[in-house]
């Protein structure tokens, strides 16, 4: 198991666009501040929360530089992008965050399109051809969306060939022996890189395993309450962070029952910056915004995220 380390998390930033499905930058900085005010590290483009899959490469060179003059200096502050089907295609994803200059990129898991699942030596193949073309800090993901989990016996290949590799992004929820997976990857590398888990679901899973800490969506509504998590972790006030997490749960449930709509239309429903989404997605019919209103205030999250979390940092 690795070392004992401080617990960190960050969001997936949402990227909002106004109604004419074009980049609202005026949104984008407004969430931004709020992301950063909280303390939570930030990852921006992301292919799920960050609709990422949507943007094209002036799109990804305008949002590093939003979130660059809004967050450099305050959190930490990384990009993510989406799942590629080619090496190359990731490649030129990356220079653009490499030359706006974030302080590290997510190396997203390889689409393999048509059903056909790679093997180790793809994987390894594809993950050679972009850490090698990129010099900038790395961190890995390994991902259930693409329907394939790389050994961590290869993830740990990498780690020791390439230096710029500074973390793992683990989201194994609902495969089989996920939690194995996870306890292997963090026995064989947890010691050299961060790891974080993807979701709330594993988190105190992780964080009791000896991970670094976890992602969320959930942290573009509660990135205090998100914060606070680990502040209360690191701390030793485990029933605080429990009780913290609870609430973050109820969020999370909503997220798997309603579909990416929900976090921009808890925002909205919140009176706070958060845009529309860019199709293909698209927003909750009206009976789920009612039913989205009322969870908000059942949790009373406005609350929630606001003095009393504050108070709780102090």
């Amino acid at each position: 198991m690795g070392s004992p380390r401080r617990a960190t998390t960050f969001v997936i930033s949402l990227t909002p666009f106004d109604q004419e499905e074009r980049l609202d930058e005026a949104a984008l900085r407004a969430h931004l501040r709020r992301l950063g005010e909280s303390g939570i590290g930030v990852y921006v483009g992301g292919g799920g929360t960050g609709e990422g899959f949507t943007l094209d490469l002036d799109e990804v060179r305008r949002v590093c530089h939003i979130a660059k003059e809004e967050l450099h200096g305050k959190v930490p502050l990384r990009a993510m992008g989406h799942e590629p089907r080619t090496a190359k295609q990731l490649i030129e994803y990356a220079k653009v965050v490499e030359e706006v200059g974030l302080e590290a990129f997510q190396v997203y898991s390889l689409d393999p399109g048509h059903g056909r699942l790679p093997g180790d030596q793809d994987i390894e193949g594809y993950l050679t051809d972009v850490l090698s073309a990129i010099s900038m800090p790395c961190v890995i993901s390994v991902h259930r969306g693409v329907h394939y989990i790389p050994s961590a016996r290869l993830i740990k290949r990498m780690i020791d060939r390439f230096d710029h590799i500074i973390g793992v992004n683990c989201t194994t929820d609902g495969w089989p022996n996920g939690l194995g997976y996870l306890g292997e990857l963090i026995d064989l590398v947890g010691d050299k890189v961060e790891i974080h888990v993807g979701g709330p679901v594993f988190a105190l899973n992780a964080l009791a395993l000896g991970a670094t800490g976890w992602l969320s969506a959930e942290g573009n509504i509660v990135p205090r309450l998100t914060v606070s998590t680990t502040d209360h972790h690191n701390a030793g006030r485990l029933a605080e962070r429990d009780a913290a997490f609870a609430k973050i749960f109820h969020l999370e449930r909503a997220l798997s029952r309603y579909g990416w709509g929900f976090i921009k239309a808890a925002l909205s429903q919140l009176g706070l910056p958060g845009g529309h989404l860019r199709r293909p997605r698209t927003p909750l019919p009206d009976e789920q915004l009612l039913e989205v209103a009322r969870l908000l205030e059942e949790l009373d999250i406005l609350s929630v995220d606001g003095l009393q979390i504050a108070a709780a940092r102090t």
